[in-house]
């Protein structure tokens, strides 16, 4: 069997919501922030908006989402691809739950991916459906989380066009 690989990760996050006095109190400075990673674009983040944090940036609960469900994406296309089934469209409108704790913790308590694939041919569509869970399997972030991660996805063929 072979041996696991290690991969590294690295980023960068800056505050940029001192807005001169710091932190001197819980309403004088903003969410606001920035990640980076070599060679990638600046995402825009803040806190989720019942944090005081900015609606026009990414929030953390949100990125958390969006990694699981391009994960399960990539995870899938790349099965598709290896097994025949030719995939023209997919969009995913992911759900995640986060419960709010009395003591001011928190923690999700399920995501559910709704992905749409659209495929090339009728014969193609109970595989892409099956391929869905194994993709499941192979999601390094799904695996990294600890609640659950459900699927409840949907396929088409191409419509076609009328003669």
């Amino acid at each position: 069997m072979p041996s696991a690989r290690q991969h590294i990760y690295r980023t960068e996050l800056v505050w940029t919501g001192n807005v001169g006095t710091g932190t001197d109190s819980y309403r004088s400075y903003r969410r606001t922030h920035e990640v980076t990673a070599p060679g990638t674009p600046v995402i825009a983040g803040s806190a989720d908006p019942h944090f005081r944090g900015d609606a026009d940036r990414w929030n953390p609960e949100q990125m958390l989402l969006a990694a699981l469900s391009q994960c399960h994406m990539l995870s899938y296309l790349h099965l598709c691809a290896v097994n025949g089934v030719v995939v023209t469209g997919y969009t995913d409108r992911a759900e995640g739950t986060m419960i709010e704790t009395p003591d001011g913790a928190g923690h999700f308590t399920e995501a559910v991916l709704r992905p749409e694939v659209e495929v090339a041919s009728p014969d193609m569509l109970d595989l892409a459906h099956a391929l869905h869970e194994r993709a499941q399997e192979l999601c390094f972030i799904a695996n990294s989380v600890n609640f659950p991660v459900h699927h409840a996805p949907t396929a088409r063929p191409v419509p076609t066009s009328p003669a």
